[in-house]
């Protein structure tokens, strides 16, 4: 089974590249789950609504406002969207939100990678993922199209979860899975910016002991990652989602930074 985690700017797939491989991999007769950010949409969402977005290490602060407004464009714009992409490639994808059922169980996210204590309002981790709907629309011959939205541990509402974190939560639910993430790099550094220090391949423990040297927005991928495999997913292959050879490259094998158990 291959977990894809779909997001950034490899969504402005206006060429329909990332559609075409996942309709590719399918006729190869692989078992696929796309789980889907939507970070531009909702930064566009907030702004009209004159909201600023704030980020701590890579991590949305989601207030209450903010919330509903991620909630809504992530399972009624972004998800729906993609799934009417797949399908008019041929691929039998339906958009679902982790909330149902519900899929994910999370509680409010209180500390940052490094353990550090963070407010983060209505940001989740997950605790826990439920595979039983999953399973049955792909038993069924469908793709689930995964908003990362759950429901939270206390019973009250929902929450944001990071994209990356989602995918990796529900890679591990599903062992022997392997996780590919499309990034806005080729891979993981491990100088960056220097573009000559790109990783091809790493084990986890490898990975580990660099973790503490990424910041921003690699810091959620690489803690991604680790927790995928720690998990159960058999390997991770992170990618240049903007490049429009590179999924269909990772569908078979190539490309990107392979980290793996």
């Amino acid at each position: 089974m291959i977990i894809v985690k779909f997001g950034g700017h490899a969504m402005d797939d206006e060429n329909g590249n990332f559609a075409n491989a996942i309709s590719t991999g399918i006729l190869r007769g692989e078992k696929i789950v796309v789980v889907h950010g939507g970070g531009p949409h909702i930064n566009a969402a907030l702004t009209k609504a004159g909201i600023e977005s704030e980020f701590i290490e890579g991590f949305r602060y989601t207030s209450p406002e903010i919330f509903t407004i991620v909630e809504r464009v992530l399972t009624k714009d972004v998800g729906t969207q993609l799934a009417a992409t797949l399908v008019r490639s041929g691929v039998n994808a339906i958009a679902i939100s982790g909330r149902e059922l519900p899929t994910f169980i999370s509680r409010k996210k209180s500390a940052l990678i490094d353990g550090s204590p963070v407010d983060l309002g209505q940001a989740g981790e997950v605790v826990s993922v439920h595979t039983a709907q999953i399973q049955s629309l792909l038993n069924d011959g469908f793709v689930p199209v995964l908003a990362p939205i759950s429901a939270n541990e206390s019973g009250d509402g929902g929450l944001n979860l990071n994209a990356d974190l989602a995918a990796a939560a529900l890679a591990g639910a599903f062992e022997s899975s392997v996780l590919i993430i499309m990034t806005d790099v080729a891979g993981i550094y491990r100088n960056w910016p220097d573009r000559d220090s790109l990783i091809d391949v790493i084990s986890a423990d490898e990975l580990e002991s660099l973790a503490s040297t990424f910041s921003d927005g690699m810091a959620p991928k690489v803690q991604a990652v680790l927790h995928a495999i720690a998990q159960g997913a058999k390997a991770v292959r992170i990618i240049d989602g903007r490049d429009p050879t590179s999924f269909d490259a990772a569908l078979a094998g190539h490309g990107g930074t392979l980290v793996i158990a």
